[in-house]
């Protein structure tokens, strides 16, 4: 017996069905164009790319496969339920880049502002989930006015869910935020959850509080963009690790990022075929590298001569800038460099430096990525200010993720490695794999005079000429506990060696250590400081 269809249900059959794909390809091209011309103008005026523009340009061309693109709003009252366009406001799926699977999400700002309410929170979180299953990177292109307020506490309770799965997926997947409009009030939590945050100069502002509430509250005139612009975060508060000019440049700068980071915790960072000879000598650094240690001298040229075509990443380049981060290869292999700056501060770790390494560290560990440390550091930075900043809480936080790294670690002595810095610079005592030292390498728990002055004090205040005597247990001092080779004597250095065998050394090291296994102890989680 036959049955009628259901109302307003195509009946089956060829003809039926070609109806339905037709009104399915006008819905969905109603999707992909979005509010309309008029919207999507307004946003290039501002020097902005719509959501679907930017997946363009971070994905390999066609590979984007979009989630919830048919998804709409329920939400009723406040002239809501007249205005229920489709993505809810944000675009969601996955995609390639350089053949490898990414999951991405992008506020669609010509939508409700790009602000999140229930089913746009709801894509948010099923992507995110995808993402974790899959083991792949998870990649946020961010511009939104925060929680809808017309949708109330739903909106809020959205993001809570998105905090509570960045969290669980910290340190299994690498997670990128990348802010490319506002984000004020609670949701710039998320990007702070992330492993990197990415921003675009004079488009891109991140704050808990904007400009109006603190004139209110405390009197202070400030814009959008002294407030909580690119430039305030890379430089100063340190929550932006990247900042570009344009947005195409920022996304070729992500894309080149996940290059050389694992799709999860459970695999290798991608190795290429190397360009560059692995016994390549290093004879610049013989000149670059001053024998003397007051002389400062530029460490970013030195890491340029070991990696591969010396080519790397600088991560929070304009923030700490006493300390350098970044990520490169060794005869194809990707290696994080963790390295002071005897141009900055001639070097030494601050509250600033070791919070920027310690994460940096800790971010390398959880992803498998080998860890080379360049030493040329005279102390930690005193003052009271420092002291009362908690330089003791904050520098344990570099030591701590030093001693908790599992990862393979190489540390090599330039010149200077003083006190409890030399300690806290991944020392063999911490863990360090492989120590070498160059022959200009002084390791002690502090400079020659310092320690003269300390341990012949009254020989020299006693002396006929002090100045004389003072010279002379500086040189003596300098002989019997500071020469090249006290470390590698007493088996706190493993070899001193070549600068120009630099590059060689580390490939070499960095090859055996790639089979490294270490266990950490049965626990829940550490408490480091904090």
């Amino acid at each position: 017996m036959m049955t009628s269809a259901a109302p307003g249900v195509s009946a089956a059959g060829p003809a039926g069905l070609r109806g339905q794909l037709a009104e399915l390809d006008e819905i969905r091209a109603r999707a992909l164009a979005g509010p309309g011309e008029t919207a999507t103008k307004a946003q290039h005026a501002k020097g902005k790319l719509t959501a679907r523009e930017r997946i363009e340009l971070l994905l390999d061309a066609g590979s984007f496969r979009e989630v919830g693109q048919l998804r709409r709003h329920r939400a009723t009252g406040f002239g809501l339920e007249a205005n229920r366009p489709h993505t809810d406001g944000v675009v969601t799926g996955w995609g390639t880049v350089q053949g490898r699977t990414v999951f991405v999400y992008a506020h669609d700002f010509r939508i409700f502002g790009g602000a999140l309410g229930e089913a746009h929170a709801a894509k948010i979180h099923k992507i995110m989930d995808m993402a974790v299953a899959a083991g792949a990177p998870l990649v946020s292109l961010n511009d939104g006015a925060g929680a809808r307020i017309q949708e109330g506490v739903s909106a809020l309770a959205g993001y809570g869910g998105i905090f509570q799965r960045h969290t669980r997926a910290s340190g299994v997947i690498p997670q990128i935020s990348v802010m490319l409009g506002p984000c004020a009030g609670g949701a710039a939590y998320s990007p702070a959850l992330t492993d990197f945050v990415f921003m675009v100069r004079g488009t891109s502002q991140m704050f808990i509080t904007g400009p109006d509430v603190v004139r209110a509250v405390t009197g202070e005139e400030i814009t959008h963009n002294g407030l909580g612009g690119a430039d305030v975060h890379a430089e100063t508060s340190g929550v932006c690790h990247f900042a570009y000019d344009d947005e195409e440049t920022c996304l070729a700068e992500v894309r080149y990022l996940l290059s050389l980071l694992p799709q999860n915790n459970r695999e290798a960072p991608p190795r290429v075929v190397a360009g560059d000879l692995a016994e390549r000598a290093n004879d610049v650094l013989l000149d670059l590298v001053p024998a003397d240690g007051s002389r400062p001298y530029d460490m970013a040229r030195v890491i340029e001569e070991i990696v591969d075509d010396g080519e790397y990443l600088e991560v929070h380049e304009r923030w700490a800038r006493n300390i350098i981060c970044a990520l490169g290869r060794l005869d194809g292999r990707v290696v994080a460099v963790v390295a002071n700056q005897p141009q900055v501060l001639a070097g030494v770790l601050d509250i600033e430096a070791s919070e920027k390494a310690a994460r940096f560290v800790q971010m390398c560990d959880a992803f498998n990525i080998p860890i080379l440390t360049l030493v040329d550091v005279p102390g930690f930075l005193p003052g009271v200010g420092q002291e009362h900043g908690g330089v003791i809480r904050h520098g344990a936080k570099l030591l701590y993720a030093y001693c908790n790294a599992t990862v393979p670690r190489i540390s090599l002595v330039l010149r200077k490695a003083y006190g409890g810095a030399y300690i806290v610079m991944d020392s063999q005592s911490t863990g360090a794999d492989l120590t070498y030292a160059w022959p200009a390498n002084e390791i002690a728990v502090m400079g020659a005079e310092g320690a003269a002055g300390v341990i012949f004090r009254r020989q020299i205040a006693g002396a006929e000429d002090p100045e004389a005597m003072r010279a002379r247990m500086v040189k003596e001092y300098r002989s019997e506990l500071m020469h090249p080779y006290y470390a590698a004597e007493r088996g706190l250095v493993d070899d001193v060696i070549d600068p120009a065998r630099t590059r060689e050394i580390l490939v070499r090291s960095l090859a055996m250590l790639q089979t490294k296994h270490a266990d950490l102890p049965s626990r829940k989680h550490g408490n480091p400081p904090q």
